[in-house]
Protein backbone atom coordinates (compact mmCIF):
# COMPACT_ATOMS: atom_id res chain seq x y z
CA UNK A 1 0.00 0.00 0.00
CA UNK A 2 1.79 3.17 -1.03
CA UNK A 3 2.12 6.14 1.79
CA UNK A 4 -1.35 6.91 3.20
CA UNK A 5 -0.04 10.22 4.43
CA UNK A 6 0.21 11.50 1.15
CA UNK A 7 -3.23 10.69 -0.11
CA UNK A 8 -6.36 13.33 0.05
CA UNK A 9 -8.07 11.26 2.47
CA UNK A 10 -5.35 11.09 4.84
CA UNK A 11 -5.09 14.80 4.78
CA UNK A 12 -8.87 14.90 5.50
CA UNK A 13 -8.02 13.35 8.89
CA UNK A 14 -4.91 15.21 9.49
CA UNK A 15 -7.12 18.33 9.36
CA UNK A 16 -9.62 17.48 11.61
CA UNK A 17 -6.58 16.62 14.26
CA UNK A 18 -5.07 19.80 13.35
CA UNK A 19 -7.67 21.80 14.25
CA UNK A 20 -8.49 20.20 18.07
CA UNK A 21 -4.56 20.12 19.01
CA UNK A 22 -4.53 24.14 17.49
CA UNK A 23 -6.96 25.40 20.35
CA UNK A 24 -4.56 24.68 22.88
CA UNK A 25 -3.05 27.81 24.31
CA UNK A 26 1.10 27.83 24.77
CA UNK A 27 1.99 30.89 26.90
CA UNK A 28 5.26 31.94 27.65
CA UNK A 29 8.78 31.10 26.69
CA UNK A 30 9.24 27.42 29.34
CA UNK A 31 5.59 26.49 28.19
CA UNK A 32 6.95 27.14 24.89
CA UNK A 33 9.47 24.85 25.68
CA UNK A 34 7.89 22.33 27.22
CA UNK A 35 5.54 21.83 24.40
CA UNK A 36 7.78 22.30 21.98
CA UNK A 37 10.55 19.54 23.09
CA UNK A 38 8.61 17.54 25.39
CA UNK A 39 4.48 17.00 24.66
CA UNK A 40 5.01 17.67 20.70
CA UNK A 41 7.09 15.22 19.37
CA UNK A 42 5.05 12.34 20.97
CA UNK A 43 1.58 14.06 20.11
CA UNK A 44 2.90 14.86 16.72
CA UNK A 45 3.58 10.15 16.34
CA UNK A 46 0.51 9.50 18.22
CA UNK A 47 -1.92 11.74 16.06
CA UNK A 48 0.29 10.31 12.83
CA UNK A 49 -0.35 6.76 14.09
CA UNK A 50 -3.70 7.31 14.71
CA UNK A 51 -4.61 8.65 11.18
CA UNK A 52 -2.42 6.04 9.52
CA UNK A 53 -5.11 2.88 11.43
CA UNK A 54 -8.00 4.89 10.61
CA UNK A 55 -7.27 5.87 7.06
CA UNK A 56 -6.18 2.35 6.11
CA UNK A 57 -9.08 1.26 7.98
CA UNK A 58 -11.32 3.36 5.78
CA UNK A 59 -9.52 2.74 2.69
CA UNK A 60 -9.91 -1.25 3.25
CA UNK A 61 -14.20 -0.50 3.15
CA UNK A 62 -13.90 1.85 0.36
CA UNK A 63 -12.18 -1.70 -1.35
CA UNK A 64 -14.44 -4.13 -0.45
CA UNK A 65 -17.53 -1.08 -1.39
CA UNK A 66 -18.91 -0.90 2.42
CA UNK A 67 -18.17 2.63 2.39
CA UNK A 68 -18.46 5.33 0.00
CA UNK A 69 -15.42 8.52 1.01
CA UNK A 70 -17.47 11.05 -1.03
CA UNK A 71 -20.08 10.23 0.74
CA UNK A 72 -18.79 10.17 4.24
CA UNK A 73 -16.98 13.38 3.18
CA UNK A 74 -20.82 14.92 3.69
CA UNK A 75 -21.79 12.33 6.95
CA UNK A 76 -22.09 15.38 9.52
CA UNK A 77 -22.49 11.82 12.34
CA UNK A 78 -18.97 10.30 11.14
CA UNK A 79 -17.29 14.35 10.67
CA UNK A 80 -18.28 14.71 14.43
CA UNK A 81 -17.22 10.85 15.90
CA UNK A 82 -14.18 11.26 13.96
CA UNK A 83 -13.25 14.97 15.17
CA UNK A 84 -14.38 13.75 18.62
CA UNK A 85 -12.30 10.46 18.72
CA UNK A 86 -9.20 12.10 17.22
CA UNK A 87 -8.96 14.34 20.04
CA UNK A 88 -9.48 11.76 22.74
CA UNK A 89 -7.23 9.90 20.61
CA UNK A 90 -4.38 11.52 21.13
CA UNK A 91 -4.85 11.93 24.77
CA UNK A 92 -4.01 8.33 25.54
CA UNK A 93 -1.05 5.64 25.19
CA UNK A 94 -3.75 2.82 26.18
CA UNK A 95 -4.58 0.82 23.65
CA UNK A 96 -7.49 -0.48 24.34
CA UNK A 97 -8.88 3.31 24.67
CA UNK A 98 -7.71 3.63 21.11
CA UNK A 99 -8.82 0.53 19.45
CA UNK A 100 -12.47 1.03 20.95
CA UNK A 101 -12.43 4.59 19.32
CA UNK A 102 -11.33 3.51 16.20
CA UNK A 103 -14.00 1.13 16.65
CA UNK A 104 -16.39 3.53 17.15
CA UNK A 105 -15.21 5.12 13.88
CA UNK A 106 -15.32 2.72 11.67
CA UNK A 107 -18.79 1.58 12.44
CA UNK A 108 -19.87 5.08 12.34
CA UNK A 109 -18.73 5.09 8.90
CA UNK A 110 -20.45 1.91 7.98
CA UNK A 111 -23.92 3.58 10.01
CA UNK A 112 -23.60 1.15 12.75
CA UNK A 113 -23.61 3.62 15.44
CA UNK A 114 -26.46 4.85 17.78
CA UNK A 115 -27.80 8.45 17.08
CA UNK A 116 -25.37 11.32 17.47
CA UNK A 117 -26.60 11.81 20.91
CA UNK A 118 -25.50 8.59 22.07
CA UNK A 119 -22.63 8.57 19.92
CA UNK A 120 -21.29 11.63 21.64
CA UNK A 121 -22.19 10.43 24.84
CA UNK A 122 -20.52 6.90 24.18
CA UNK A 123 -16.82 8.94 23.15
CA UNK A 124 -16.52 10.97 26.37
CA UNK A 125 -17.25 7.46 28.32
CA UNK A 126 -14.18 6.18 26.70
CA UNK A 127 -12.43 9.52 27.51
CA UNK A 128 -13.25 10.08 31.09
CA UNK A 129 -13.18 5.62 31.98
CA UNK A 130 -9.89 3.47 32.25
CA UNK A 131 -9.28 0.78 30.29
CA UNK A 132 -10.05 -1.50 33.83
CA UNK A 133 -13.74 0.30 33.42
CA UNK A 134 -13.88 -1.06 30.00
CA UNK A 135 -12.72 -4.47 30.82
CA UNK A 136 -14.83 -4.87 33.80
CA UNK A 137 -17.98 -3.76 31.63
CA UNK A 138 -17.15 -6.08 28.99
CA UNK A 139 -16.50 -8.86 31.39
CA UNK A 140 -20.25 -8.80 32.82
CA UNK A 141 -21.93 -8.24 29.78
CA UNK A 142 -21.49 -11.76 29.11
CA UNK A 143 -19.50 -13.81 31.78
CA UNK A 144 -19.90 -16.75 30.24
CA UNK A 145 -18.79 -16.07 26.51
CA UNK A 146 -15.88 -14.05 28.50
CA UNK A 147 -14.56 -17.57 30.03
CA UNK A 148 -15.30 -19.90 26.81
CA UNK A 149 -13.33 -16.77 24.75
CA UNK A 150 -10.54 -16.94 27.42
CA UNK A 151 -10.49 -20.60 26.80
CA UNK A 152 -11.15 -20.79 30.94
CA UNK A 153 -13.61 -22.74 32.84
CA UNK A 154 -15.53 -20.70 35.46
CA UNK A 155 -15.89 -20.81 38.58
CA UNK A 156 -18.97 -23.66 39.80
CA UNK A 157 -20.21 -22.45 43.09
CA UNK A 158 -23.82 -23.37 44.35
CA UNK A 159 -23.46 -19.66 46.29
CA UNK A 160 -21.33 -16.99 45.89
CA UNK A 161 -20.58 -13.09 44.41
CA UNK A 162 -19.88 -11.69 40.86
CA UNK A 163 -16.82 -10.45 42.91
CA UNK A 164 -14.97 -13.73 43.34
CA UNK A 165 -16.00 -14.58 39.64
CA UNK A 166 -14.57 -11.31 38.77
CA UNK A 167 -11.31 -11.93 40.68
CA UNK A 168 -11.14 -15.44 38.92
CA UNK A 169 -10.97 -13.83 35.34
CA UNK A 170 -8.60 -11.25 36.56
CA UNK A 171 -6.43 -12.54 39.29
CA UNK A 172 -4.13 -9.02 39.31
CA UNK A 173 -7.80 -7.40 41.10
CA UNK A 174 -7.20 -9.23 44.28
CA UNK A 175 -6.68 -7.00 46.68
CA UNK A 176 -8.55 -3.95 45.02
CA UNK A 177 -11.67 -4.06 46.48
CA UNK A 178 -12.34 -0.25 46.68
CA UNK A 179 -10.87 0.53 43.09
CA UNK A 180 -13.23 -2.33 41.88
CA UNK A 181 -16.04 -1.10 43.78
CA UNK A 182 -15.61 2.79 42.42
CA UNK A 183 -15.12 1.31 39.06
CA UNK A 184 -18.79 -0.41 39.40
CA UNK A 185 -20.17 2.74 40.78
CA UNK A 186 -18.83 4.85 38.32
CA UNK A 187 -20.38 2.23 35.31
CA UNK A 188 -23.81 2.23 37.63
CA UNK A 189 -23.85 6.10 37.25
CA UNK A 190 -23.48 5.55 33.37
CA UNK A 191 -26.32 3.41 33.53
CA UNK A 192 -24.78 0.80 31.86
CA UNK A 193 -25.80 -1.57 34.09
CA UNK A 194 -28.24 -1.50 37.16
CA UNK A 195 -26.60 -4.17 39.58
CA UNK A 196 -26.16 -3.58 43.06
CA UNK A 197 -23.01 -4.20 44.63
CA UNK A 198 -20.25 -6.60 43.55
CA UNK A 199 -20.48 -8.66 46.69
CA UNK A 200 -23.90 -9.53 47.00
CA UNK A 201 -24.10 -12.90 47.63
CA UNK A 202 -26.67 -15.11 45.21
CA UNK A 203 -26.65 -18.57 43.24
CA UNK A 204 -23.82 -19.86 41.12
CA UNK A 205 -25.92 -18.98 37.94
CA UNK A 206 -26.77 -15.51 39.26
CA UNK A 207 -22.68 -14.95 39.27
CA UNK A 208 -22.47 -15.89 36.20
CA UNK A 209 -25.62 -13.74 34.81
CA UNK A 210 -25.25 -11.12 31.87
CA UNK A 211 -25.51 -7.61 33.81
CA UNK A 212 -25.62 -4.51 31.06
CA UNK A 213 -28.16 -2.61 30.65
CA UNK A 214 -29.46 -2.00 27.00
CA UNK A 215 -27.50 1.08 26.88
CA UNK A 216 -24.60 -1.08 28.21
CA UNK A 217 -24.83 -3.30 25.42
CA UNK A 218 -24.90 -0.25 22.96
CA UNK A 219 -22.31 1.31 24.42
CA UNK A 220 -20.17 -2.04 24.07
CA UNK A 221 -21.40 -2.56 20.52
CA UNK A 222 -20.26 0.99 19.40
CA UNK A 223 -16.86 0.54 20.39
CA UNK A 224 -16.37 -3.18 19.27
CA UNK A 225 -15.18 -4.31 16.21
CA UNK A 226 -18.19 -5.11 13.78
Amino acid sequence: MSDINKTSKADILYATVKAGLGSIPVLGSAATELFGLVVTPPLDKRRQEWMNEVAEKIKLLEQNNLVDFSSLSQNEQFIDTIVQASSIAIKTSEQEKIVALRNAVINTALNEAPDKTKSQIFLNLVDSFTVWHLTILTFFDKPKTWFEKAGQTPPNLMIGNMFSVLKTAFPNLEGQDELVDLIWNDLHDAGLHSTGGLKTMMSGDGTLAERTTRLGKEFIQFISES
